[in-house]
């Protein structure tokens, strides 16, 4: 595996582990944000999975109900953003 993934996974390993436990269940998602972001960082890479757990992480609060929300197959644009040329077609 390619060590800069490592860098992101250890520590989120180490929570898992270590302090999820603790913690008890607190994500309103499936797969939780923790596993969430394991498998966006070897599906997508570094840039695009840390990305996309970032994004993740922000949704996961009292306010938002939560459910099942998988990594999404196509990368950090897969969110139902309008690429210029779909723009262009709707216009």
């Amino acid at each position: 595996m390619n060590p800069f993934k490592w860098l992101i996974i250890l520590p989120v390993r180490f929570y898992q582990l270590f302090i999820s436990p603790i913690l008890g269940p607190r994500c309103r998602f499936y797969p939780t944000c923790s596993h969430y972001t394991i498998e966006a960082v070897q599906q997508h890479g570094v840039f695009c999975g840390l990305w996309l757990a970032i994004k993740r992480i922000a949704k996961c609060h009292p306010g938002n109900p939560g459910g099942v929300d998988p990594v999404p197959s196509c990368g950090c644009h897969s969110d139902k953003e309008t690429t210029p040329k779909e723009k262009s077609d709707n216009a």
